[in-house]
């Protein structure tokens, strides 16, 4: 009866086993390793000074989606509290729960404030990098210093995370998030030929850029072509003479690069002044990070401000690694050491290995070939004859 029981259950489950697409179950040894790689990332982030907050996975709609939430608004999951009837969001990024903790919570806490986080978030839609809609983001935030060596930390601080995990070769490409709209907003565009200029920077497009008046057109064309090594993209963007906050931003960008050059030798640096997508909230420099052993960016990150109401606003640097890339990016682990206790081994032998940090799996009935249930459980050693045997 029992039998025929579970084979229905099986049944029934086998016809409801398809998750909707970008989801999926992470079964071991994956799971594990997953759980590793974050446990190393915080504790490089701890080790930094920097403090762990977990938000909740659910926030009221209006909380959620103020500052750089509002970025994913059209990809977060909606519903409606039961108990207040107030839409809710399911996070889709975590920086914004940064941001909401610092003007609030910790508003009074001493800055510069450092936080570190780690969770899972959750999309309606994937895109053709990033096809999962659930995943694992961890990253840090240093709030309240408009320094350039706050910059430098956080960067030298995803670098060493990186490493820490085993990703070697890396790449940092740095841009001028802002400059785009600095050098359009010069421009009397009407919001079409804006948002189409802009499009056009961002895909280094010089067709795109007949909407320019003829008279800036050539600064444009010049700009699409500044991308590249930073020792050599450098000298073109102050080559552009450009005022005002466009011409501050590149000054800070020479700064940087200057301190970066110094801090991490081993670090290929990259500028693309203007790459906007996906640094649409960051107010001032942006960068991502990216090794020859991954297909796409292994972590994101910059500068930006922070809406503390009535206080004004405060300058913020973070970045965030995504465990999806990075679980593609570094070998799979192999199953863990298993020692097989046959059935009636003494309780002591077993907590004496596991206090030597050995797993242990126990006979739960007596069997004629130990050693084959041993491996038919995926044990990788079984305890015989009063020691523990390779299988």
């Amino acid at each position: 009866m029992i039998k025929s029981m579970a084979k229905n259950a099986a049944g029934h489950y086998a016809r409801r086993a398809l998750l909707p697409e970008g989801f999926r179950d992470q079964l071991a040894p994956r799971a594990e390793q997953e759980g590793r790689l974050v446990s190393a990332l915080m504790e490089t982030f701890l080790a930094y000074g920097y403090d762990r907050v977990a938000p909740p996975l659910v926030e009221y709609e209006d909380s959620i989606l103020f500052g750089p939430g509002a970025v994913r608004a059209a990809t977060m999951f909606r519903l409606m509290d039961p108990d207040t009837q107030r839409p809710m969001a399911l996070r889709g990024d975590i920086t914004g729960q940064m941001s909401r903790l610092a003007a609030t919570r910790l508003k009074s806490a001493p800055r510069p404030l450092r936080l570190a986080y780690a969770g899972n978030v959750l999309r309606t839609k994937g895109s053709q990098v990033r096809p999962t809609r659930q995943f694992i983001q961890a990253g840090v935030e240093l709030i309240g210093s408009a320094s350039l060596e706050a910059e430098v930390e956080v960067i030298a601080l995803a670098v060493a995370s990186l490493k820490k995990v085993g990703i070697a070769g890396l790449s940092l490409d740095l841009t001028l998030a802002p400059l785009v709209g600095l050098l359009v907003d010069r421009l009397d565009l009407d919001a079409e030929d804006r948002l189409s200029l802009i499009k056009a920077l961002d895909a280094k497009d010089v067709g795109g850029l007949s909407v320019v008046p003829e008279h800036s057109r050539d600064m444009f064309t010049r700009l699409i072509g500044c991308t590249g090594p930073a020792d050599t993209v450098l000298p073109q963007l102050r080559e552009l003479a450009l005022s005002g906050a466009a011409g501050q931003l590149v000054a800070r960008l020479g700064r940087l690069i200057d301190a970066l050059d110094r801090r991490l030798d081993d670090v290929r640096l990259t500028v693309d002044p203007c790459e906007t997508h996906g640094f649409e909230y960051k107010s001032g420099i942006g960068f991502a990070l990216f090794s020859a052993s991954a297909q796409g960016e292994l972590a994101r990150g910059g500068r930006y401000l922070i809406d503390g109401g009535d206080d004004g606003f405060e300058e913020s640097t973070g970045f965030s690694v995504y465990l999806d890339s990075l679980m593609a990016s570094v070998r799979p682990a192999d199953r863990a050491e298993k020692i097989f206790l046959p059935f009636g081994t003494g309780t002591d032998i077993g907590a004496a290995l596991r206090e030597d940090g050995h797993r242990t799996v126990a006979g739960l009935t007596e069997v004629s070939e130990p050693g084959q249930e041993a491996r038919r459980l995926g044990c990788s050693h079984i305890w015989r004859d009063g020691t523990v045997r390779a299988l």
